[in-house]
């Protein structure tokens, strides 16, 4: 199966974008060889806009350009929402601001720069904020169509994307705020979003072959939130799970439980960063750490 990394498809979105829309701009923070949006740069040198390390002043910078009727896309490591964050809330948000953030390199995946580079709480971070639509793709696919649809929001977008390559799956109908089912089932449910459908797609064949038929369901948006496939998936399969590679402090699984409040389900039970920060790692030894490989997360589903 072809693999390509989502932060290299957003590039690729991107540049796509500036040939039919001439009022998107892109800016960064030295970053753009990391972001991928050096191909912007290359193929639009004056709608590119290099702020150097300077986070907050980006924002800033996009939040003023918005006002000028361009759509601006500002992009860095999605841990540096921290460094702009009250530029974010109150320069964007609260005016409601049609500027855009794809934000790289997030969760544990980013490797060997550690706890201190490893963004596990930034969807929980843009989903408090109103006005915010949140996108984590789970592949290349996917993110050129959260790209596109960002472009035609107006009003901030944040898309989450990852370092590494992952599978490229086939492509699958996209709208904003509503969840694919990836695979029908009776017996659980597991909801995921971004790069862990590819190790969830794993633990379904391990379930499968342990007599347990498990349904999968993918959430691209989690700001909007599916919470009619949510709670149609819960009714069904009586016990919940949601995987993610983020805290389960405030993402996916949040998003989840409140969906499904007042259900009174058999089980539910959220697997991802518990309350902890990353750690220094190779990737793959850093998701066996933190139990997110397939056979750790149907481990985990045969034992509940």
């Amino acid at each position: 199966m072809e693999k390509k990394a989502i932060r290299v498809a957003y590039g690729e979105a991107l540049v796509k974008l500036g040939e039919t829309n001439d009022k998107v701009v892109v800016l960064d923070a030295d970053l753009a060889a990391a972001t991928m949006t050096n191909g912007f740069k290359a193929a639009y040198p004056d709608r590119f806009y290099d702020c150097g390390i300077a986070e907050a002043n980006m924002v800033d910078m996009a939040a003023g350009m918005s006002t000028m009727d361009l759509v601006p896309f500002c992009s860095t490591f999605a841990v540096f929402a921290g460094r702009n964050y009250d530029q974010i809330r109150n320069g964007v948000c609260y005016p409601k601001f049609n500027v855009k953030f794809g934000f790289s390199h997030a969760g544990v995946t980013l490797g060997e720069d550690g706890g201190s580079h490893q963004a596990i709480e930034d969807i929980a971070l843009m989903r408090v904020l109103p006005n915010m639509t949140v996108f984590v793709p789970s592949d290349a696919n996917e993110c050129y169509k959260c790209v596109e649809a960002a472009a035609k929001i107006n009003g901030p977008v944040y898309i989450r994307t990852a370092r590494l390559p992952s599978p490229v799956y086939d492509e699958r109908p996209f709208e904003v705020g509503k969840g694919n089912v990836i695979k029908d089932g009776k017996d659980v449910v597991i909801f995921t979003c971004g790069i862990m459908l590819e190790h969830c797609l794993e633990a379904v064949e391990i379930l499968a072959a342990n007599g347990i038929d498990a349904a999968l369901v993918n959430h691209h948006t989690l700001k909007p939130f599916d919470e009619e496939l949510t709670r149609e998936y819960a009714a069904k399969c009586g016990k919940v799970f949601t995987v993610e590679e983020h805290s389960v402090i405030g993402g996916l699984g949040d998003a989840v439980a409140s969906a499904l409040c007042g259900m009174g389900l058999e089980k539910f039970q959220k697997i991802g960063i518990n309350d902890e920060f990353g750690q220094s790692g190779k990737p793959a030894d850093l998701l066996v750490e933190y139990g997110l490989t397939g056979p750790q997360i149907a481990e985990k589903i045969m034992k509940a």
